[in-house]
């Protein structure tokens, strides 16, 4: 009976963390993981409770069992008590629960790593030195590339980016972020041309396909042929050594921050959806002022 009511509790969580917050599959998928994880742990071991009988105990009971006998990082434990937060809060909001058990339950510290950025200088010239083949391949490849550094886009959002998205008049794009959420980017004179010169040299077999970059076949790109062809070109050019479309939105992200850009504007454009998220690139801008004051002041 437990074990029924558990299920239907689970069940109606991901339903309406799909349908209703419009959470992404990949996100709706690892909750769904970690909430498994976590009745079979606690139903082994504390003969399958009812949602209003588990406690703080058994919860961090489980933590304790993952990061021992599993080994799993700082990071990973947070992501799992944060699926069992957003649970217990729909439970609690439901009236199926008075209280929730995660008030008690402290998530580990993580040590905060840097963004990793590529310097202004090297994206410069991978721009304007590095040559790109004269054909469909080379010519998407370019534009992959500028997109991502002049949008700050995520590499879904660059894939599911659509010819229609591209307001010429106005200047701007149209980007369907993470919840479905939209938001519109800016795009400088230069990147619209070059967006007006790839759409015009589609071979008209592909010009009817909805999305703005494809293949020569005409099939939408694939996350790892992006992967791959970004990590090509930056390794051309830097030696930071994560090289992927993420590090390009990084890199957006902290020259405009370095150069003076409002906090909140930045949040926007990168779609975050707290500013919290968005406070990490002025650490960057921190440190780069910190290495100015060094060189520069005779008291350093």
């Amino acid at each position: 009976m437990q074990v029924t009511q558990q299920n239907s509790t689970i069940v109606d969580f991901l339903n309406y963390i799909k349908f209703e917050k419009r959470y992404s599959l990949h996100t709706v998928i690892a909750y769904q993981t970690d909430l498994e994880q976590f009745f079979v742990y606690i139903n082994a071991q504390y003969d399958s409770p009812t949602v209003q009988s588990i406690n703080s105990m058994m919860i961090r009971s489980w933590l304790a069992c993952l990061k021992g006998d599993e080994k799993l990082s700082a990071k990973s434990l947070n992501r799992k008590i944060s699926s069992l937060k957003t649970f217990f809060r729909h439970l609690l909001k439901n009236q199926i629960i008075t209280q929730t058990p995660m008030s008690t339950v402290v998530a580990p510290k993580i040590s905060k790593r840097l963004p990793v950025f590529v310097q202004e200088n090297n994206l410069e010239t991978l721009f304007n030195h590095v040559e790109f083949t004269n054909n469909w391949k080379g010519k998407t490849e370019q534009l992959v590339l500028q997109i991502f550094y002049h949008t700050g886009i995520r590499l879904s959002e660059l894939i599911q980016l659509k010819t229609v998205n591209i307001d010429f008049y106005y200047q701007h794009i149209k980007v369907l972020g993470k919840g479905n959420k939209e938001r519109i980017i800016p795009i400088s004179k230069e990147l619209l041309s070059d967006i007006k010169e790839y759409i015009s040299l589609k071979p008209e077999a592909i010009k009817q396909v909805p999305q703005l970059l494809v293949t020569e076949k005409g099939t939408a790109l694939q996350p790892r042929s992006v992967y791959a062809m970004v990590k090509k070109y930056l390794s051309m050019v830097t030696t930071v050594q994560k090289r992927s479309p993420h590090v390009l939105r990084h890199s957006f992200a902290t020259h405009l921050m370095n150069s003076g850009a409002d906090l909140n504007a930045v949040k926007e454009l990168l779609g975050h959806s707290s500013l919290a998220a968005t406070q990490v690139y002025t650490h960057n801008t921190i440190e780069q002022l910190k290495d100015i004051f060094k060189k520069a002041h005779p008291k350093a």
